[in-house]
């Protein structure tokens, strides 16, 4: 039986060496180029009979490209049961140890499998939808592969209260961010402020870049070196502001970018090499950015209690710093 939500296309390339996405926006005008991009990394576009799976891949005059359009994925996020590694629940709140591979919020190419879908499933229907339907109770975020705390409104006056104070970002109140991120390279001065606006890249729109005008947003990190290895430190960052990608970038910025970054510390890759067998083995293993959200501070949305959470590194993480720890010959751990 087929079925008739799915619609397939196809067309030949009229202008060869141009990328794949770009020559699919002139095949198909009607879907947008970030669609049509998923679409590529979600297996659902060929280039003559082959499966590709790279928007930047160029492609032939007259190759013919295949589409497959599937269904639109529901409005509203399913519910979905998982195991919720919770660290503080009550009637207006839970707060959420989250592990690195776990998105979020739905979004193209997650439809399932998020912290919402998770979410939903656990609180019912308490759970705020002020976020809107796609992110309910969501009034920060962690990047995919970031792990560490999230807290979570789970009705509408908590999402209220927990949203001002995100968007204060702890100046008149106690909301307090701290982060453990491993950095190759030492940072001078061990310890400052990076002040950098931020925006989204002209010419890689899934990064964020530095800018020098005032088009970006403002963006303030704190930062302190807290261990220092052969080839790497660890930093605790404070956030001032929570912009997306930011303690990535503004590290980067500096000449410092996270160990397995794949995004922004690609440059770096080789000097993975110039680690001791056991410490890159650790980084191999990681398979992600070394960050973690290690501690969460905040006033109860209706009590006015404050709320502190610490979570150690998880067990990944943690695996790389004792390996580097152990490179380290001449007492320069702090």
């Amino acid at each position: 039986m087929v079925d008739r939500d799915i619609e397939d296309r196809a067309g030949i390339v009229a202008e060869g060496g141009q990328r794949l996405d770009r020559a699919l926006v002139a095949l198909f005008p009607d879907l947008s180029r970030a669609r049509l991009q998923d679409l590529i990394r979600d297996g659902h576009v060929t280039r003559d009979g082959a499966l590709v799976r790279d928007p930047a891949q160029k492609v032939a005059a007259g190759a013919r490209i295949a589409l497959t359009l599937p269904p639109p994925a529901p409005a509203v996020p399913a519910a979905e049961a998982a195991d919720l590694p919770i660290v503080y629940e009550d009637g207006d709140l839970i707060v959420i140890d989250k592990p690195a591979g776990l998105v979020v919020h739905p979004a193209p190419g997650h439809e399932s499998g998020t912290l919402v879908n998770a979410l939903i499933a656990h609180c019912g229907a308490s759970l705020s939808g002020i976020g809107g339907v796609r992110r309910p109770g969501i009034v920060h975020r962690l990047d995919k592969d970031t792990s560490g705390l999230i807290v979570v409104a789970k009705n509408d006056a908590a999402h209220q209260g927990l949203t001002a104070q995100f968007a204060d970002h702890g100046r008149t109140g106690p909301l307090e961010r701290a982060y453990a991120a491993v950095v190759w390279g030492l940072p001078q001065p061990r310890a400052g402020t990076i002040r950098a606006n931020l925006a989204r890249s002209r010419y890689h729109r899934e990064k964020i870049a530095v800018v020098s005008d005032e088009s970006g947003r403002h963006a303030v990190t704190h930062y302190a070196v807290t261990e220092v290895y052969p080839e790497a430190a660890l930093v605790r960052c404070q956030l001032e502001t929570g912009r997306t990608h930011q303690i990535r970038v503004h590290l980067a910025h500096r000449g410092h970018p996270l160990l397995g970054d794949p995004v922004y510390g690609g440059a770096f890759r080789t000097k993975a090499a110039r680690l001791a067998p056991d410490a890159r083995a650790a980084l191999e293993a990681l398979g992600r950015q070394a960050l973690h959200a290690a501690l969460l501070g905040f006033s109860h949305p209706r009590t006015g209690e404050t709320l502190r959470f610490e979570s150690p590194l998880h067990a990944d993480l943690a695996a790389l710093v004792t390996h580097l720890r152990a490179g380290v010959r001449d007492g320069t751990v702090l």
